[in-house]
């Protein structure tokens, strides 16, 4: 795999991660010293940021992140870039329906090459704008 893939891939297995609420994949694309940044937060190391997989089952029924680019530049074992997603969280609205908050984001990215598997050190999250939408199921199931 070329590493322009596998540094996607690491923004792949971490949303997936998120939407799945599992900590092992976000343990795969995360180094130990990784620091996330956003709109009104700051979470450094692993550890720490694992537990935000725990606020997003809380906050959150359920969560869909989709990557759609990256742009990367590597230089030996690091990299930095950035990756555009947009990140869809459903929850209850306040009539008690079901609305979809959905973002569209850009992170600011690092990387680092560990034991040949590429790892972020560093995620910036940018939120460009937000909507909420209603929620219509259609039968599709969980």
């Amino acid at each position: 795999m070329s590493d322009e893939a596998a540094l996607r891939r690491t923004a792949e297995l971490y949303a997936l991660g998120a939407d799945r609420r599992d900590k092992d994949l976000w343990r795969q694309v995360l180094a130990d010293d990784v620091e996330m940044t956003g709109p009104g937060f700051a979470i450094a190391g692993l550890e720490g940021n694992l537990g935000s997989i725990d606020a997003l089952g809380q906050m959150f029924k359920a969560t869909r992140h989709v990557v759609h680019d990256q742009t990367v530049l590597i230089d030996g074992d690091g990299a930095q870039g950035e990756t555009r997603s947009t990140a869809e969280h459903r929850m209850t609205g306040p009539d008690g329906g079901d609305v979809l908050l959905v973002w569209a984001i850009r992170y600011q990215d690092q990387w680092r090459r560990e034991a040949g598997a590429w790892k972020f050190t560093k995620r910036t999250l940018i939120v460009d704008w937000e909507e909420t939408r209603p929620v219509h199921d259609v039968g599709g199931g969980n």
